[in-house]
């Protein structure tokens, strides 16, 4: 923004309203760089991070701005959508599993505004890296089968199939429950100020897979293999040709 104009090719899609409303809105001064994303709002906010972490990244190199390597800014993310919308299979799925809990409020929206409804998960962050996540579970079986069958738009026959089981369990009463899972490796990386995990865990694996420290993935024996009912075709090597 330069000489109380906007510089740039995007300007010429603004009416000279709108170019007035950002201005104001945004306080934008002589200098300032304005940045924005146009998209599904999940991914316009997804870009836009991504953008805010790497200009911090490179004004902290620049020594334009201070982040303090021995600061720890815990967050909690909550109420996430619940469902999200699949429009290739023109269907809703879940955001996080078919088990999370609406928030209490919400659940009369399931099949009346489905993007509305919030879940009952939950993730834990510090200095931008997820730590954790976790849920508060479903335990009435009458809202479990309307996510299934209403919302998922799993057949009856299906979810009984998959899903019997639980949705019997839940006859009988089952208590509010709920958990989180700590990644403790990313955890032990970050007070360690290491980049990747790999250096901090006792046996890292290499981009393919690999275990340098117990050479692995090794020879299946041949009882494992037809315990697992699997069979190895080896390509036969070409003989080469006489001449």
């Amino acid at each position: 923004f330069s000489c109380s104009e906007a510089l740039s090719p995007i300007v010429k899609f603004f009416s000279d309203v709108e170019k007035a409303a950002l201005q104001e809105k945004l306080a934008i001064e002589e200098g300032d760089l304005i940045l924005f994303a146009a998209d599904e709002w999940l991914n316009a906010c997804e870009i836009l991070g991504k953008i805010r972490l790497y200009c911090a990244e490179k004004l902290n190199e620049m020594d334009k701005m201070s982040i303090a390597a021995d600061q720890f800014n815990f967050l909690w993310v909550i109420e996430f959508p619940l469902l999200m919308f699949d429009k290739e299979m023109d269907r809703w799925y879940s955001s996080h599993h078919p088990f999370t809990s609406p928030v209490e409020e919400d659940i009369p929206n399931l099949t009346s505004d489905p993007k509305s409804v919030r879940g009952q998960h939950y993730d834990i962050v510090v200095n931008g890296v997820e730590l954790g996540g976790g849920s508060i579970r479903i335990h009435e079986r009458e809202l479990q089968k309307t996510i299934f069958e209403d919302v998922l738009q799993i057949p009856a026959s299906v979810a009984k199939e998959r899903f019997g089981y639980m949705l019997e369990a839940f006859r009988f009463g089952a208590p509010p429950h709920g958990g989180i899972a700590l990644g403790f490796d990313r955890l032990i990386a970050m007070l360690c100020d290491s980049d990747s995990i790999r250096e901090v865990i006792a046996f890292p694996k290499t981009a393919k897979g690999a275990d340098l420290m117990s050479d692995a993935p090794g020879t299946a024996e041949p009882k494992q293999l037809r315990d697992l009912h699997i069979n190895l075709r080896t390509p036969q090597q070409e003989k080469p040709k006489a001449e």
